[in-house]
């Protein structure tokens, strides 16, 4: 068990952070959020080359946030804890909120807001 909160600062940086450091991945996690899916499954619901979803996989299963299941020829992934999409949902939970607050400053200083809180 981890005592230090800067020991466990570091480890999550070094093992967690780096897999949500690319939107893909990003996308890859949510797009296993109802139901484990194998390579070409999750190809086709993000529109992305087979390459680009192999080596996005690779990262998250090094960093132990997908499991792997063999299904004949198939590799069936599947998130490990829903736990991490849950603290991606309070993440873009705050970035809404900052875009809110610009927009607001923005409109008091009668200046056109650029962008939009939407989910």
């Amino acid at each position: 068990m981890i005592n230090d909160l800067s020991q466990e600062l570091e480890l999550l940086h070094e093992r967690v952070c780096p897999a949500l450091g690319d939107t893909t991945r990003m996308r890859l996690l949510y797009a296993l959020a109802d139901k484990p899916c194998s390579v070409n499954e999750l190809v086709e619901a993000l529109a992305l080359p087979q390459s680009t979803v192999s080596r996005h996989l690779s990262v998250l299963r090094n960093r132990r946030l997908v499991l792997t299941q063999r299904q004949g020829t198939a590799v069936i992934y599947t998130l490990k804890s829903k736990k991490l999409l849950e603290a991606m949902d309070m993440l873009r939970d705050i970035l809404r909120e900052q875009i809110q607050d610009e927009n607001e400053l923005a409109s008091k200083l009668d200046l056109q807001p650029n962008l939009e809180a939407n989910p």
